[in-house]
């Protein structure tokens, strides 16, 4: 006898025009900035482009309390960049990867510190030091169409009002096209796609009652706090 159980409704992520952006994948670009990479004890010179995922569970809307996570002491913030695929392909040129960019919002890549530590020195994989409950808190996703592609601009993090990250985007060092065109090599992208394009250096801990605010030039804010210890 085959069960069947209800499946948790699809991620709808927030966009400017309205009409909900429903998500399939994230893929999370790791140490794209240079002072970030230097800070996490690697050489950017010398290292291509890599990548994990997570769960299109892990996505909530900015203006979310982000419970803090089980199983961690060292919760850290990555303000990031992140581009909402709305065309599929597999092996992209760079030169035609913006033609399948719906559009870019304001995000995070929420992560127990310690838990990524202890998995990468071990050699073992990050699951469960990234793709961890309400991880990618998402700002509201603006087409392409209404604000270009960014190449420059302003990327910054506050914490209580403090600034804690500050960066351009012109500091990629695997700028959009490139990173998705790297991407596609190994998964066919699909509509739903959400590369979340790594964080710049300033990388720290939060506590409970912290109130986070990403803002990225030309974007809506993605503004969270974090909440009491997750229930058990």
């Amino acid at each position: 006898m085959i069960m069947l159980f209800d499946a948790p409704p699809p991620t709808i992520a927030r966009t400017s025009d309205g009409k909900g952006f429903p998500v399939r994948r994230l893929f999370c670009i790791g140490r794209n900035y240079a002072a970030h990479a230097r800070e996490m004890g690697k050489d950017p010179d010398r290292e291509p482009p890599f990548f994990f995922t997570k769960w299109a569970e892990t996505v909530v809307p900015d203006r979310t309390s982000v419970a803090y996570p089980a199983e961690t002491a060292n919760f850290h913030y990555e303000a990031e960049l992140v581009v909402a695929i709305g065309k599929g392909g597999r092996r992209i040129a760079p030169a035609a990867a913006l033609d399948h960019v719906y559009g870019y919002a304001a995000g995070l890549d929420m992560t127990r510190r310690d838990l990524q530590f202890e998995a990468r020195d071990k050699g073992r994989p990050w699951d469960t030091g990234k793709n961890v409950e309400q991880s990618a808190p998402l700002g509201t996703i603006h087409p392409a169409t209404d604000v270009g592609h960014p190449r420059e601009g302003r990327i910054r993090l506050t914490v209580n009002g403090e600034i804690r990250q500050d960066a351009d985007l012109s500091e990629l060092i695997w700028d959009v096209p490139e990173t998705i065109a790297y991407v596609s090599r190994f998964y066919r992208l699909e509509p739903g796609d959400l590369i979340y394009t790594g964080t710049p250096a300033g990388v720290g801990a939060v506590f409970p009652g912290d109130a986070l605010v990403v803002s990225v030039a030309g974007l809506s804010d993605c503004a969270i706090t974090i909440g009491q210890a997750a229930d058990a």
